[in-house]
């Protein structure tokens, strides 16, 4: 059995790019057995060691061939779940759809995560995260005034709205299916769970403290205790100081006396508030300002790259970034106070699983050369 809280349970991940692949990392990362179905021509185009098909084991098959196909219905059988992330029909018209999986594994989860969802008028659309993260109305909470909302690249909708969601919906899945004896489809859309994320904001609109007006909304940058500030060498940091105690505290460390704490969510005086804060902020460096600020109660950290995340004090004590073959992977997350989790690792080489796999599912020397032929 594998190391983690989900070792025995096996998936079957159809490769495909972004959410697919990181829903099988999430899960192999916990102990899981993922086994990665590739195209052929990933051997081609697929460089090896990549993150996101660390801890799997793959094998690349022509779904075209009544060989292939055969084989992936029989890692599809014994199976505990599957993960594809094509569009609306792809996987019934290859015969893989979930009513074909059925018949031969009940108790299969089936795992589809897209951008639309299964069903509604823009299923069969196309679309990047961009665009299901703007359907929700999230998008335009990410902005400050006269600025286009943006987001950082893939992070909002593919990997929180889709793959996050997805490897929860699977993991509630295979929990009821121990009781029920019964498998089911897991329809993990990026434009629901985005809008499942927006939550509390819909609270806190219903409640009367969001303010639609960027100028008086601290959550959209306008004011002076919220926001990123540029320092004297080019670089950033950030403040949070959202409570009046942390707000009290930032301005006595910015030597700001003059400044009146009881007037923090006075929006009226927020743009020479915020002047007074920058111009602050521009007079040292970000080194300077993290030896001053960072551990106390301002709500402070700095804009760091991804480079120097990974080597942050802090970061480096929690282990949450691993340097495999010269480049820096994210551990896995979260923690537990029992069960071990997987350490990054270099992924597997395209199809480098293809010949042991197909010999565990029982296909003969001849068979395995028609399906391998480049290994033949």
């Amino acid at each position: 059995m594998s190391e983690g809280p989900l070792g025995g349970l096996r998936v079957i991940e159809m490769a495909g790019i972004g959410p697919g692949p990181f829903v099988g990392m999430l899960l192999a990362d916990m102990g899981a057995e993922v086994i990665v179905v590739e195209r052929p021509a990933a051997l081609r185009s697929l460089g090896a060691g990549e993150a996101m098909n660390r801890g799997k084991r793959s094998i690349c098959l022509d779904l075209k061939h009544p060989l292939g196909l055969q084989a992936v219905k029989k890692l599809i059988a014994g199976a505990d779940a599957l993960i594809e992330g094509y569009r609306p029909g792809v996987m019934e018209r290859l015969g893989l759809g979930p009513a074909d999986c059925e018949a031969g594994n009940p108790r299969l989860v089936y795992g589809r995560v897209t951008g639309w969802g299964q069903t509604g008028p823009l299923a069969q659309a196309a679309g990047h995260d961009i665009n299901y993260v703007a359907l929700t109305g999230a998008l335009s909470i990410a902005t400050r005034e006269g600025v286009a909302p943006s987001l950082p690249a893939t992070l909002l909708g593919d990997m929180a709205g889709g793959a996050m969601f997805a490897a929860f919906g699977i993991v509630c899945a295979l929990l009821e299916a121990r009781a029920s004896g019964r498998g089911q489809v897991v329809d993990a859309a990026m434009v629901d769970g985005v809008g499942a994320l927006t939550a509390l904001v819909h609270s806190l609109r219903a409640s009367g403290f969001w303010r639609e007006q960027p100028a008086q909304n601290f959550f959209l940058h306008s004011s002076p205790f919220y926001d990123s500030f540029k320092c004297a060498d080019g670089r950033y940091v950030t403040l949070g100081a959202i409570e009046p105690q942390f707000y009290r505290e930032l301005l006595q460390r910015l030597e700001l006396h003059d400044l009146d704490p009881a007037q923090q969510y006075d929006a009226r005086q927020w743009p020479a508030l915020r002047e007074r804060v920058a111009a602050r902020i521009r007079t040292k460096t970000r080194a300077e300002w993290t030896a001053l600020l960072e551990g106390s109660d301002v709500c402070f950290a700095p804009v760091l790259s991804l480079d120097e995340a990974a080597r942050h004090p802090h970061n480096q004590a929690r282990g949450n970034f691993v340097e495999v073959d010269g480049h820096w992977q994210p551990a896995a997350a979260p923690r537990f106070s029992r069960s071990a989790i997987r350490a990054p690792q270099r992924g597997p080489a395209p199809g480098a699983d293809g010949r042991t796999l197909l010999g565990e599912l029982g296909f003969d020397a001849q068979q395995i050369a028609a399906l391998l032929p480049s290994e033949g």
